[in-house]
């Protein structure tokens, strides 16, 4: 098998990262952990399985990747966040993969919300390109939603199983999430010269709902579903409410 580096960034992920590496450890030859100075003891258990611990400053979610791929060593990278985990049907996907024929592959995300699995909105199947060539693409997107992108002419697979994603264990954890990933959002917007005008931020709001719960069946995930597809339409609204204010700000 071709080696394959594993690239993963990290800040306070104790409760996370030992689950992370132990699923990658049949299909790595080499595990790359960028830490952004944590404090609790992520980057010991990190070491303790044998991974290579590297200390960075955090960058911004897309810069931080494209920094942890340029320290892998093998021509293959697998990028990972330390909330996922491989399942055992994509492992062996990824075993099986003729890595000679595509220059990245992708794969579908499956999270975990308050011990419940989600299965249908926004949430899944949630394609995303993890397995790639280190020289096929780069982390790009708007910060926080990164996203790997190819460039031109570059083959795509795409492999089977899902990469397991472990996000909130309670509601209040994904409100201080919709907070801060909201401000991001919304300083991303403004440094893109992004207009804002009245009732944007309800339109905006209102079509997410009907996008997350009624035209990707959102529906059917029952009340948690409901309860989701809510606090992205919330999330939605915050991220165009904050982009009028650093707008008033900067016109006094």
């Amino acid at each position: 098998m071709t080696g394959i580096s594993v690239a993963i960034i990290t800040k306070n992920e104790a409760a996370n990262i030992e689950r992370c590496i132990r699923s990658v450890k049949n299909i790595a030859d080499e595990i790359v952990v960028v830490d952004s100075f944590s404090t609790d003891n992520t980057t010991e258990i990190a070491k303790s399985l044998g991974a290579k611990i590297i200390e960075q400053e955090f960058l911004g979610y897309k810069e931080q990747k494209n920094f942890a791929r340029d320290k892998c060593s093998n021509t293959w990278v697998l990028s990972l966040d330390a909330d996922e985990a491989l399942s055992p049907e994509l492992e062996k996907s990824i075993k099986k993969a003729n890595l000679n024929s595509f220059d990245a592959f992708e794969m579908n995300r499956l999270s975990e919300f308050c011990g419940k699995w989600i299965r249908h909105g926004s949430w899944y199947p949630d394609r995303k390109i993890r397995l790639f060539k280190n020289d096929s693409g780069y982390w790009g997107g708007r910060n926080p939603h990164d996203k790997y992108i190819l460039y031109p002419g570059k083959k795509l697979g795409f492999l089977k199983g899902d990469i397991l994603h472990y996000t909130f264990q309670s509601f209040e954890q994904h409100e201080k999430q919709i907070e801060h990933f909201s401000s991001i959002s919304a300083q991303a917007l403004f440094e893109k010269g992004k207009k804002w005008y009245p009732g944007k931020p309800e339109l905006r709001a209102t079509m997410r709902f009907v996008r997350n719960y009624i035209l990707k069946a959102g529906f059917l995930d029952g009340k948690m579903g409901l309860y989701i597809a809510k606090k992205s339409a919330g999330a939605t609204y915050k991220k165009y409410v904050k982009l009028k204010r650093l707008i008033d700000e900067k016109h006094g």
